[in-house]
């Protein structure tokens, strides 16, 4: 059996640090090229990766399209169910190394990577494996002019190899929800997780290597974008589909990039997504929510709140309540007891959400708390920690108002109608997810329809069903994923006719 990489507990300092290799066609693969996987909380280096460069990627293409013609492609619903419920299973074994993994790469709370991010990537492959178990296609009994009639009945076939580029800010959690169901459909994968996250990606690969999936079907390739892994997968001529969870940016390079092969692609992308909170909303759990909301992983997740617009007669109740809220989060190191915030991802992250913290201001902000980065007078101080921030005064238009942050922060404005609600809200050209606080059930039923959304929560926020379609539309995707919708795209009806 190939060597395992070693456990991810963080180095020591001065300490030798481990070696994350690719995984391909069931080996590991060392390559010159290497690059340093930082831990955010202090600027240490938590590991050494290798960079896949064109050879690896083609060679991953190969074992992939081999796996394919091979026991893989022949694998039926009911193997390819239990083999994702091993890797659940595998998962779950080593729950404390993947939550360690996590941790080193994100600089998270232990207490968001152990009840979110690790057991929803193992309910990924169970939730995904109940699916494909019970999936059908459709049959049609056919009139025809001779009065013998005909059949048509449908079968669903893989597409074949799946590039998969996945974020940082969620590392495991985004990447399972997507290889899960591609591998569920019969596909084979190329995973290429983030440069900043490749921690949790490879002990994902040991856990595959480990239950005996056939080599090939998943391969990982470690790297960057243009130029590199990621580049070199989603140029590659032998890919038959891309998905990718990242900036809209991104997200239009790589769907440059498919065109020119007319690949399928599925994009989840940004978001500036808002919240609208009426004067009849149960106000502790608005302001419990919008905490939430604003500021979970650090402000880090797409589906976070960046625009929150309240009635204008609870408006300045709610600014006061939820300063006081954002001024008791601790902010620290992920074991400290207490911690429910950590660093952001890199120092070009920080400097990026900064400079929007300084546009802020120029744009006629009043920051109600926040907008500093805090001073721990110890190895903190090397990490990439800014303070959660809280702004009013700026207008709809502001750049900070309409361009994703991606950050501990958000601006609150007052609105006094429906309309005005509504008008705010869809005036940006995202489209991920909304919102709405209110205890009038016509209310709700009216607005959440008129969001220009692929999401809508009403009195929550990132409550998921995985069997739901998730998604966004505008600059915030392509495509839907979840359930059914998963299984869609990462599979593609033949009709077969049988004239009677």
């Amino acid at each position: 059996m190939p060597q395992h990489s070693p456990d991810p507990t963080p180095p020591a300092a001065g300490a030798h640090v481990p070696l994350l290799r690719n995984y391909v066609g069931g080996q590991w693969i060392e390559t010159e090229t290497r690059f340093d996987d930082i831990n955010p909380v202090d600027g240490s280096v938590v590991a050494q990766v290798c960079e896949a460069g064109q050879a690896v990627v083609d060679h991953a293409v190969a074992a992939a399209k081999t796996a394919m013609a091979g026991t893989w492609g022949r694998t039926t619903a009911e193997a390819r169910a239990q083999a994702l419920r091993r890797i659940a299973d595998g998962i779950e074994r080593r729950f404390d190394a993947f939550v360690a993994a996590e941790i080193a790469d994100t600089g998270k709370d232990a207490t968001h990577a152990r009840t979110i991010d690790i057991p929803r990537a193992i309910a990924n492959f169970r939730a995904f494996a109940d699916q494909v178990a019970t999936a059908h296609g459709d049959c049609f009994e056919s009139t025809t002019p001779d009065g013998l009639g005909a059949l048509n009945y449908t079968i669903n076939k893989p597409l074949g190899v799946i590039g998969i580029i996945s974020p940082w800010n969620l590392p495991l959690l985004l990447l399972t929800w997507k290889v899960a169901p591609a591998l569920a459909c019969g596909n084979a994968v190329i995973a290429k997780p983030s440069e900043e996250t490749p921690y949790s990606a490879t002990l994902l690969a040991e856990v595959i290597d480990e239950i005996g999936l056939p080599p090939g079907a998943f391969n990982l390739v470690h790297g960057f974008g243009p130029n590199s892994a990621g580049g070199f997968l989603s140029t590659h001529d032998g890919v038959d589909a891309i998905t990718f969870t990242g900036a809209s940016a991104t997200g239009t390079a790589i769907m440059r990039a498919a065109a020119q092969t007319v690949k399928p692609i599925s994009f989840e992308l940004g978001g500036k997504n808002a919240s609208l909170i009426f004067a009849d909303a149960d106000f502790e759990e608005a302001v419990t929510g919008t905490l939430r909301s604003a500021f979970s992983n650090c402000g880090q997740v797409c589906l976070c709140t960046e625009r929150v617009y309240v009635e204008r007669p609870i408006f300045e109740k709610f600014v006061q309540a939820l300063r006081q809220r954002t001024e008791q989060i601790r902010i620290g190191s992920p074991y400290e007891q207490g911690v429910t915030m950590g660093p952001l991802i890199s120092t070009e992250h920080r400097a990026k959400v900064l400079s929007y913290f300084d546009l802020a201001v120029a744009e006629g902000a009043r920051v109600v708390t926040g907008g500093n980065v805090p001073t721990f007078g110890d190895e903190r101080d090397r990490g990439y920690f800014v303070a959660p921030t809280i702004w009013t005064g700026l207008s709809d238009n502001a750049r900070c108002m309409q361009e994703e942050i991606f950050g501990p922060v958000c601006h609150i404005t007052p609105f006094d109608t429906e309309e005005d609600a509504v008008k705010a809200a869809n005036g940006t050209r995202y489209g991920l997810a909304t919102a709405l606080w209110t205890s009038n059930l016509k209310r709700a039923h009216r607005l959440a329809p008129r969001m220009e959304t692929g999401i809508v929560w009403v009195n929550t926020w990132f409550l998921r069903d995985l069997r739901t379609p998730f998604g966004g539309v505008k600059l915030s995707g392509v495509g839907r994923e979840g359930g059914r919708h998963s299984l869609a795209f990462y599979s593609e009806p033949t009709n077969i006719c049988i004239k009677l």
